[in-house]
């Protein structure tokens, strides 16, 4: 099953995204709905309620009296908690009961949550994606006022008790772009649909990494690649929180200015190969399934003991996102030698341009390859000979420790 958070501000257009994903065949479960039905006459949602506004905001009919209580709440933060502080937790435990019943029905399913709130309550990890639906501030006012008959000032009223915009994209996975027509809303949707929801769902039942074709290719840096490990690492951490220590972002796209294949690596840091082989399933279940076979690094130093750089390898079924997992033991040799490289990379831009040159005659040498395996293996002797050497060295010199300190620098 994949799990996926919808969001986007007032007057974005996420209700025509929301259903037309379920028209595609999506599972649609809607906050919004949710929120109406946990404060239902008779509930014990709306009795919370009045006990914390007051019996003015239950109309003579028993239900909620919505104007009432918006009065109260969109022009005091206060207040809005509050009443998120009872209504949230209400509309969660609902939604993942329909969650289960809907992987209960279906293991391929899409399930699509509709949260508008779902960047202010932090719950972008617990999805395999989170989609936004974005418009400009000024045109969401313009629909605000055109559609629903409130002042200008009232319109951007609604859009600042929201999350920022900003805000809102960072936490993005994907956006729809819907400052357009509605129609060319919805061919967005269509690409995402065929070319990336439904590979990543058939990737989850198989337990499969995404297909990557082709050669080592480097690309300019993106300033999005911080961000993009982030949210992975966040969903990583979510998955497995008693066994997952930290989740590091090394490699060649943890380096500022430096050109890399467009593969984020990640480091899940556990306690024993054991806990590796624990959190597996659950690594797999959160878009990150196991490699078969027996993974190492390869030793840069030949008087080190092999078992050191043992690890386990994931990599991400999402095919719009390709990212490598690398599941090591904290202090192990292969941990520690990959937070020193990123950070002598970091520190060092005179050996940014001699790992990249590296890097560009071992993708040279394999153009024509049908994978990465060469270019990776082709880069080793630059590994032994140069990085490790002299990240020994730096290391000692700038008595760099790595983020924990029960294990001694290498």
């Amino acid at each position: 099953m994949l799990k996926i958070g919808l969001t986007g501000g007032i007057a974005s257009g996420k209700s025509l995204v929301s259903s037309y994903l379920r028209s595609l065949g999506a599972v649609l479960i809607d906050a919004d709905v949710l929120a109406r039905s946990v404060v239902a006459p008779g509930s014990e949602g709306l009795a919370a309620v009045a006990r914390q506004f007051g019996p003015g905001v239950v109309g003579s009919d028993g239900m909620l009296d919505r104007a009432a209580l918006g009065a109260l709440i969109f022009a005091d933060s206060a207040e809005r908690d509050a009443l998120n502080a009872i209504i949230h937790p209400l509309v969660r435990s609902r939604a993942a009961e329909l969650m289960e019943a809907a992987a209960a029905a279906n293991d391929n399913a899409i399930v699509v949550q509709d949260i508008p709130l779902l960047v202010e309550t932090g719950q972008g990890s617990s999805f395999h994606l989170v989609l936004v639906v974005d418009a400009p501030v000024e045109l969401q006012i313009a629909r605000i006022v055109s559609l629903r008959g409130l002042s200008e000032a009232d319109a951007a009223a609604r859009i600042a008790a929201q999350a920022v915009r900003g805000n809102r994209l960072a936490a993005a996975d994907a956006v729809i772009d819907n400052s357009g027509t509605a129609a060319a809303a919805l061919r967005q949707v269509d690409q995402l649909w065929e070319q990336r929801l439904l590979p990543f769902v058939d990737n989850l039942r198989h337990g499969r990494m995404a297909r990557r074709d082709g050669p080592a290719v480097l690309v300019p840096p993106n300033p999005q690649w911080p961000a993009q490990a982030a949210r992975l690492s966040a969903r990583i951490m979510a998955a497995a929180p008693d066994d997952v220590l930290a989740v590091d972002h090394i490699g060649s796209t943890a380096v500022p200015g430096l050109r890399a294949k467009d593969v984020l690596d990640l480091q899940v840091r556990v306690r024993s190969l054991a806990d590796a082989d624990r959190v597996a399933p659950a690594l797999a279940a959160a878009g990150f399934p196991r490699l078969p076979g027996d993974w190492h690094d390869t030793p840069h130093d030949p008087n080190q003991d092999p078992a050191l750089w043992q690890k386990r390898l994931h990599a991400s079924a999402d095919p719009g996102r390709p990212a490598n997992v690398h599941v090591r033991v904290q202090g192990s040799a292969g941990a520690l030698f990959a937070l020193a490289f990123r950070d002598w990379l970091q520190a060092n831009p005179s050996s940014c341009a001699e790992y990249l040159f590296a890097k560009r005659g071992a993708a040279a040498q394999h153009s024509d390859a049908m994978g990465t395996g060469a270019y990776a293996d082709a880069k080793e002797p630059w590994f032994r000979d140069v990085a490790f050497p002299a990240v020994s060295r730096w290391s000692a010199a700038t008595e760099w420790t790595p983020p924990w300190t029960d294990f001694p620098r290498p």
